[in-house]
């Protein structure tokens, strides 16, 4: 089988015995096999832990819970996996239970920006709709670990209705982010059917949804799955690579089913310290997106969550490693670098300071090797203060698409753009007529 190495043969026969090999593309069988404690753990992987270790583990997962697939596990890197990004993304860490004073269970406040359950409206036209608090793996720096794993906040139909309604019944919305948990651990059908329902309201212009499992379990990007989605365009999927180790021969096919199916891909990467806080190791991740046709799009500053104390850096590493990008790889290659305001002020983008100096006249700028010059401000600009007075305004507002054809004449009756069906020449006697008895 393709893509599938002597390590997860090893892996998948002590999990179930007299493994094929048939069953490691199913994503369903890694569900059903995922690693969800410590005696697991350490039977599969090989590493083991002392008594200590053992005992402050079980604390952490009894707070935060263990779900690992095997494809991801089989990532990990055995003979340094106190160093490894795979392990540490998704096995405990006894600092999970530091908490510090100023740490929160929900610091983007998405519960109190709620108008209805499963919903977060915080931007004037577009929504969060939580329909999975399901993922295939817990990341250990989830920024929603107050929900995932949590069985009983799982959302019902009936509380995914009522957020189709809310959508529905607010027609200043048109950009829909499908997130969780992750959506894709829903079912094809399941799925379909939640975008059926979105693609209905008229006002709705965009679908995204936001997954991982491009990454933990690239075998959920079936066919099947691709040929669900692309019926729902314009519709995009932002994935959640954080480092290069991440990209192996099953992602790479995984996103290349997406792409070939015509939808958009992006990324989120988190910062996290010890993991990809590495100028090298965030160019290196970014170009190797590209290379599979997604497109860099977050670098997140790692947020205020219970347990996450240990995986943040400072703003100015962020600052840093975004210094190292610009100019020194493709501007396609840049993601904004953001950080989510606490309290549900949403994305800030932060970024090195390339502006100057300026006066009236000049602009003094800096580029990416240092080097300073001017742009030359025009000599005359008459202001335009937007009062939001569209009416009296000098632009052309005329925001509908162009027309792209504008037949005339002959070829006005040969088209059937419109409901034209003869042409009168002006001021006929016969015309004149009718014009003179409709006026008695």
């Amino acid at each position: 089988m393709k893509h599938f190495t002597s390590k997860q043969r090893e892996i998948a026969g002590k999990l179930q015995e007299n493994f094929t090999g048939g069953n490691w593309s199913n994503w369903r069988w890694h569900i059903k096999h995922s690693i969800t404690d410590l005696d697991s753990f350490e039977a599969v992987s090989g590493i083991t832990f002392s008594r200590e270790e053992r005992e402050s583990l079980q604390k952490t997962i009894e707070t935060f819970p263990l779900s690992i697939t095997p494809y991801y596990l089989s990532l990990i890197d055995v003979t340094d996996w106190q160093n490894d990004p795979v392990m540490k993304q998704a096995f405990p860490d006894a600092r999970e239970l530091v908490r510090q004073d100023y740490e929160m269970a929900d610091p983007l406040s998405e519960d109190t920006d709620s108008p209805v359950p499963a919903i977060t409206h915080r931007y004037p036209d577009r929504v969060l709709f939580h329909v999975s608090n399901s993922c295939s793996m817990y990341c250990r720096h989830c920024t929603r670990k107050r929900k995932v794993g949590d069985r009983d906040s799982i959302p019902t139909r009936d509380i995914l209705s009522q957020g189709i309604a809310y959508l529905r019944d607010h027609g200043e919305i048109r950009d829909v982010l499908l997130s969780g948990g992750d959506p894709l651990m829903l079912s094809d059908s399941y799925l379909e059917w939640i975008l059926e329902q979105i693609r209905e309201i008229s006002h709705i212009e965009i679908i995204r949804i936001g997954t991982r499992m491009p990454v933990v379990l690239p075998y959920r990007i079936t066919d099947e799955l691709v040929d669900t989605l692309k019926r729902f365009q314009p519709l995009y999927v932002n994935t959640h690579f954080n480092h290069p180790r991440e990209v192996t021969g099953s992602s790479r096919a995984a996103l290349k089913r997406l792409a070939d199916g015509g939808i958009p891909l992006g990324n989120q990467t988190v910062l996290l310290r010890d993991v990809n806080d590495c100028p090298r190791i965030q160019k290196t991740l970014v170009q190797k997106m590209l290379q599979n046709r997604v497109r860099p799009y977050y670098l997140y500053q790692c947020d205020l969550s219970e347990g996450l104390t240990h995986f943040r850096t400072p703003v100015s590493k962020g600052i840093e490693i975004m210094e190292s990008l610009r100019g020194h790889t493709s501007g396609l290659a840049v993601p904004t670098y953001v950080v989510d305001a606490p309290g549900g002020g949403g994305k800030i983008p932060v970024a090195p300071n390339y502006l100057v100096s300026y006066s009236p006249s000049k602009v003094v700028l800096r580029n990416f090797e240092g080097v300073i010059t001017t742009y030359r401000e025009p000599s005359e600009y008459p202001h335009t203060y937007c009062n939001r007075d569209c009416d009296s305004c000098h632009l052309q507002l005329k925001l509908d698409e162009a027309r792209e054809n504008n037949a005339t004449g002959i070829t006005q009756l040969l088209s059937d753009e419109d409901d034209v069906y003869t042409l009168v020449p002006e001021n006929t006697t016969r015309i004149s007529r009718r014009q003179e008895e409709e006026a008695e």
